[in-house]
């Protein structure tokens, strides 16, 4: 297939209207949308991900801990998708102090067990442990994904709006042409 025949709507066509070249700058433009926009963006969210993960591996790290109350058994609708539950523990910081606080722990513990909590870097407990590097890139890719679709997904919806309404309006001038062209054939026999 030649070159011209496939860009047929660019060239000089006196059956081509104005709707069948604003369409193809849309289709152009939606499609350059889609690919470039979404894929800076999802890059962007991946670099994000990936720079927030690898602050946590490098700012968060274990200590031993010691729980100050009895745990509450594992109950349905717990603290968290683990089963564990919220209990108060004891530790010591990095700079010396001894500090307490409020964390996730295994259901059913006694006081005075030993448990590992996640520490930042200003010695507060963190929420949990860092986000492995494997599943880091997991996730940030799948963040990534979703930031793209995002973005593409309400392209494609407004291409879809843009080309719906010019195909009304090619429709309704091809009425009007009908209409006209009709006339001259004579008297409808219906």
């Amino acid at each position: 297939m030649s070159s011209t025949k496939r860009l047929w709507r660019w060239r000089s066509n006196p059956l081509r209207r104005q709707e069948d070249v604003i369409e193809t700058w849309v289709v152009l433009a939606v499609w350059f949308l889609m690919a470039i926009g979404g894929a800076i963006t999802g890059l962007v969210t991946v670099r994000s991900v990936e720079h927030e993960y690898a602050e946590q591996r490098a700012h968060r790290h274990p200590v031993q801990a010691v729980l100050l109350a009895d745990a509450p058994p594992r109950i349905a609708g717990g603290w968290s998708t683990d089963g564990r539950v919220q209990g108060t523990v004891r530790w010591t910081a990095a700079d010396g102090t001894s500090r307490s606080g409020h964390t996730l722990v295994g259901p059913g513990l006694e006081a005075g067990a030993r448990v590992t909590v996640w520490e930042d870097g200003q010695g507060r407990l963190a929420p949990s442990a860092p986000t492995g590097s494997a599943e880091g890139h997991l996730e940030a890719a799948l963040f990534g994904g979703a930031a793209a679709l995002a973005v593409a997904v309400p392209v494609f919806g407004a291409g879809a709006i843009a080309r719906a309404r010019l195909e009304q309006r090619r429709m309704a001038h091809w009425d009007q042409e009908w209409d006209l062209i009709g006339r001259q054939w004579g008297p409808k026999t219906s």
